[in-house]
């Protein structure tokens, strides 16, 4: 369980604050569960109740430096995710948000770049899917790792190396 003060990832709202752990009396939420009351730092305003019990959504620690750095270095080794069939690519796609798995994350990444830049080669255009679901996976993962380094997006973008 998660303590007050501490700082989590949970499921798409990246990386919250846990403010408080409790009973909350609101309309339409059970009584009788505890829930986190989280502040995401990307949605400054947004107050998030996620319950104790979870099965549902992610709920981790944020990655410690340390890891963050160990898996930076790993991005070179990490095979690219490559699915055929365009519905099944997009199910992965979500999938892998869903699991709030930074060296997935970077492998679906690694996948969507370097078929932009083979799409690009060929003078066809990236898809809109391909599009949307990068653009997602860079918000989760570097979310979580400019707030473990320090970094802006952009330092740590220049930290990977795709290819």
């Amino acid at each position: 369980m998660f303590q007050v003060d501490e700082m989590i990832v949970y499921g798409k709202h990246g990386v919250c604050k846990v403010v408080a752990k409790g009973k909350i009396d609101m309309p339409m939420i059970d009584k009788n569960k505890e829930y986190y009351t989280l502040l995401p730092c990307k949605e400054k305003a947004a107050v998030v109740y996620a319950p104790v019990e979870n099965n549902k959504t992610i709920m981790r620690y944020v990655l410690t430096p340390e890891e963050v750095n160990s898996l930076l270095k790993e991005v070179p080794t990490l095979e690219e995710i490559w699915v055929g069939n365009e519905r099944e690519r997009e199910a992965c796609y979500k999938e892998t948000l869903g699991s709030c798995d930074c060296r997935e994350l970077i492998r679906i990444l690694k996948t969507l770049y370097l078929r932009k830049q083979s799409r690009l080669e060929s003078g066809k255009k990236t898809t809109a899917v391909d599009e949307r679901y990068f653009h997602l996976a860079e918000e989760q993962l570097y979310g979580e790792l400019s707030f473990v380094l320090g970094k802006t997006k952009e330092e740590i973008l220049k930290e990977i190396c795709w290819e």
